[in-house]
This record gives C-alpha cells, sequence and structure tokens, in this order.
C-alpha cells in the first residue's frame, strides 16, 4: 500500500505525474484542483466560492479545501493507498491531514517534490494558458501563485523534509524522461 503526497511549484508537472505514478502504482490520484475545477465549472456553492480565490491566484480557504480532502479519503478507492496532488499547501493543512490520517491509524510513505526554475515554470505556464483558455494563468497571477508557494508551501516541504520522508526530482525534461526519474526514486525509497 502507497499512502503519497506529490508537491511542487505551479506548472512543475504535478497533475501529469500524479496520472502516471497512480497508474503505476495502482493507487487512486486525488487532486484538489481537479475538485475544484469541476465544481467551478459546475457552478456549486464550493465552486462559487472556491472561483473567487482561484481567479486572484490565491489559495482556496483551508476550512474549504480541508472538508473537501477529508471527504474524499473517506471513499473506498482509497483504502489500497492514494496519491495526493494539491494538498496539503500548509503547514496547517499538514497537521489536519495528519489527523485525518491518524483516525484510521495510517501516515503517509513518501512526499515526493517536483521542483523546477520559476522562469521555465512562467514559460510553461503561459503556454498552457493558451492551450486550454484557463483564466487563472496569465503572467501576473502566474507570479503570484509562484510567491505563494514560496511562502508557504515551503515550509511543508521543510516539515517533511524533517521526517525523512521527502525526496526531490526535477521536473524539467521530457514528461517520459521525469517518469522514468520519479520512479527510480519511488522505487529506491519502498527498498529503503
Amino acid at each position: 500500500m502507497t499512502r503519497m503526497l506529490i508537491i511542487g511549484p505551479p506548472g512543475s508537472g504535478k497533475g501529469t505525474q500524479a496520472e502516471r505514478i497512480s497508474g503505476r502504482l495502482g493507487v487512486v490520484a486525488i487532486s484538489t484542483g481537479d475538485i475544484f475545477r469541476a465544481n467551478v465549472k459546475g457552478e456549486t456553492p464550493l465552486g462559487i466560492e472556491a472561483r473567487k480565490y482561484m481567479d486572484n491566484g490565491d489559495f482556496v480557504p483551508d476550512s474549504v479545501t480541508n472538508k473537501m480532502v477529508r471527504d474524499r479519503l473517506s471513499e473506498a478507492d482509497v483504502e489500497n493507498g492514494f496519491l495526493l496532488d494539491g494538498y496539503p499547501r500548509t503547514t496547517a493543512q499538514v497537521d489536519y491531514l495528519d489527523e485525518i490520517l491518524a483516525k484510521g491509524d495510517e501516515k503517509l510513505d513518501v512526499v515526493l517534490q517536483l521542483t523546477a526554475d520559476d522562469e521555465e515554470l512562467v514559460h510553461r505556464l503561459l503556454g498552457r494558458a493558451k492551450e486550454t483558455g484557463r483564466s487563472d494563468d496569465n503572467e501576473a497571477i502566474i507570479r503570484h501563485r509562484l510567491d505563494l508557494y514560496h511562502e508557504q508551501t515551503e515550509a511543508v516541504v521543510a516539515k517533511y523534509a524533517e521526517r525523512a520522508i521527502l525526496t526531490q526530482v526535477d521536473g524539467i525534461g521530457l514528461i517520459d524522461e521525469v517518469t522514468d526519474r520519479v520512479m527510480q526514486v519511488l522505487k529506491a525509497a519502498q527498498t529503503a
């Protein structure tokens, strides 16, 4: 069983790699970003609230995000493990996730951090914005999201590094190359 988190700055390839990793490991990938976007598209109450934050490049408040993740982790398809993408993003969310997992006598096995240079990420995300028409991908918002990542999420990375469950992989390169690096690192982490 694998319970893991993939973390990294916006545009580092988390979503793409999460899909590939979950397929290879046979665990469900849970993306908070995908869940938020589906709620925005469906104009649900959660989506309407989340959109206000997302359009400004801000994080959706912990109260909304925590409830969504708690509910999702209670579903049957996570019994054989899971890969969280986009959560936790703050140290308060790390503590909340610890509480959720502790109730089931579980903990995270590994935290995978994809790393990348900010300027490369801005370039990637601007390209993605042209392809997909995402309203939350213009240069000012992208830079704001990167600033938020550095200010808040790097503390999450440090917390997991202290627990000795953090492993880092360069997220720059062809998708297959990054996936190969990720799988090599995960294999080494599981045998350590």
